[in-house]
């Protein structure tokens, strides 16, 4: 066979490209597989068993629909592409998310589109169990909190709250994700699996988790109500409440659903009670509900029936992969306390050998110092001994200077005694000279005043002596040269002997105040050069007396 004929051979295939929550993948199908063909692939390719919630939905006309699994995918009404995009998501809900979801692929699938239409706002979620639900998420994505590696700011990049809630409340993005760690860190010891069934298991509890919403109406002309479809049943809406049904029919209550062009028709078990019809848009929008209905009723009957041993073999393989990983979280969970408390006394010993090499080094250091002391000290106490030599020197000479000083001393005190007396003396002395000047000086007075008037009474007794003269020969004054001699020496022999006695005394009274004076000056002058004398010998004496007090 040639390689033409090979190729001939070969299938015709087109690709498509499955989406799912977190993923893309790639495919490539013949041109006759049906919509089963491609769903079990993808299936195969994650590794999923629990087949019977999922289907493959696409978008046509802006129309969300699901992949008929009984029909060529070619022959279907699918986008005009290349590749095919089909999202791979959970068409129908489980009633008690930890009994009928087995598998953990199953539960991670479920964790990521609940999680994405909570946010998306498809399903409506309190604030309060929001920032819970976001705790969970955080817990499944970053295992167990470590402040110290879980720093401020780590959830800055991660989307966990509806813009809703956000909007709601004026708190910064700092005060949200504070409010979700404080519920993120009391998660700690939850491993990936539990933290999203945890998380799964509250919103199950929510309104509007699970619930295919489709615009109907009782008649023709107006859509005023909604319908949705869930795992319990099927309820009817007012347009503005999604939340409250105003009238529910559980699958275990109907009877019959039929479904003709626009018209769908449900029937209660009860046939006394009244038939629901409701009428929507478009055909292909009551195929779509048919469909749903139809899906949800068989899980809801399977539910409650006897486990087929496809069923019981994945349970028990369940329960042992779920004791399996208990174990092993046990393990981990006790792996990771010793080996926390291994790292905890290893701190613990890095502490102490830092302390202990902290304290050998404080000690080495104390050591080298007390080294340093000691020789600081020897040198000390070598200086020391010098000094206390040259102390001793200095206190032997001292002692001597001192009783040198002490003899000195009482030398001077003598000395100051005898310059006391002598000081005595002289003031005595100076009294009895001020005393005998001032005596002397009354007495200088006295001849000064007696001479004064001897000088008086020989000026007057002259004058006379001139008066008596002119009257006894008055020619002999007009012509003194012609008088004789002799009989002027006899005429005033008498006065002339008086004068000259006169005179006499006056000059000798002259002579003593003179010599007196004189004498007085040269004891006065004598006596002051003693004084200093004096007063030199005293302030040597003070000056060796203050000096004698400072030794």
């Amino acid at each position: 066979m040639s390689i033409r004929g090979l190729k001939k051979k070969q299938p015709k295939t087109f690709k498509v490209k499955i989406i799912t929550v977190d993923a893309e993948m790639e495919f490539s199908c013949e041109m006759k597989w049906k919509g089963k063909d491609l769903f079990d692939l993808v299936c195969r390719a994650l590794g999923l068993r629990e087949t019977w919630f999922f289907g493959l939905q696409y978008t046509i006309k802006g129309m969300c629909t699901w992949l008929k699994m009984d029909k060529k995918v070619l022959d279907q009404e699918i986008p005009k592409e290349d590749p095919i995009s089909f999202h791979f998501l959970a068409k129908f809900y489980p009633e008690k998310v930890e009994e009928e979801l087995l598998q953990e692929i199953t539960q991670h699938l479920f964790f990521l589109q609940v999680k994405k239409q909570i946010l998306d706002e498809e399903i409506y979620c309190s604030p309060e169990a929001t920032v819970l639900l976001a705790s969970y998420a955080v817990q499944a994505k970053y295992g167990d909190y470590d402040p110290n590696f879980h720093e401020p700011g780590f959830l800055a990049h991660d989307e966990l709250l509806p813009k809703r809630v956000l909007r709601q409340y004026q708190l910064t993005a700092e005060m949200w994700e504070e409010k979700i760690t404080a519920w993120y860190a009391e998660h700690r010891g939850i491993a990936r699996d539990e933290a999203e069934m945890n998380y799964l298991k509250i919103a199950q509890d929510l309104e509007m988790y699970g619930v295919n919403y489709f615009p109907i109406a009782q008649n023709k002309n107006h859509t005023d109500l909604l319908l949705g479809v869930d795992a319990k049943g099927i309820h009817i809406y007012s347009i503005n409440n999604r939340f409250s049904p105003s009238k529910s029919f559980e699958w275990s209550s109907i009877r019959n659903i039929s479904c003709s062009e626009k018209e769908l028709t449900i029937k209660p078990l009860d046939k006394k009670a009244e038939v629901f019809k409701f009428f929507s848009s478009q055909l292909k929008v009551n195929k779509l509900i048919f469909q749903l209905c139809i899906g949800n009723h068989d899980l809801f009957m399977r539910r409650r029936k006897v486990d087929s041993i496809e069923i019981q073999q994945m349970k028990a393989q369940a329960r042992e992969e779920k004791a399996r990983k208990k174990m092993e979280n046990q393990r981990l969970a006790r792996e990771k306390q010793l080996r926390e408390e291994a790292e905890r006394a290893k701190e613990e010993l890095e502490r102490r050998l830092f302390q202990l090499e902290d304290e050998a080094r404080q000690a080495n250091e104390a050591l080298l110092r007390s080294q340093e002391a000691a020789e600081l000290l020897a040198e000390k106490a070598q200086i020391a001994e010098e000094e206390a030599k040259l102390l001793a020197q200095n206190a032997a000479e001292a002692e001597q200077e001192r009783q040198r000083l002490e003899i000195t001393a009482l030398k001077s005190k003598e000395e100051k005694r005898l310059m006391e007396q002598k000081m005595r003396e002289a003031e005595l002395i100076a009294v009895k000279l001020v005393k005998e000047s001032d005596r002397r000086a009354k007495e200088a007075e006295h001849l000064k005043q007696d001479l004064h008037e001897a000088r008086e009474a020989e000026r007057k007794a002259k004058q006379k002596l001139l008066d008596i003269t002119r009257l006894n020969y008055p020619h002999m004054a007009k012509y003194p040269q012609y008088c004789p001699g002799d009989s002027r020496d006899a005429n005033f022999d008498k006065g002339s002997v008086k004068l000259d006695l006169k005179d006499i005394d006056l000059k000798r009274l002259s002579f003593e105040i003179e010599r007196e004076r004189l004498d007085y000056l040269e004891k006065s002058r004598k006596f002051e050069d003693r004084l200093k004398e004096l007063k030199s010998e005293i302030h040597a004496l003070k000056l060796e007396e203050k000096q004698a007090g400072l030794y």
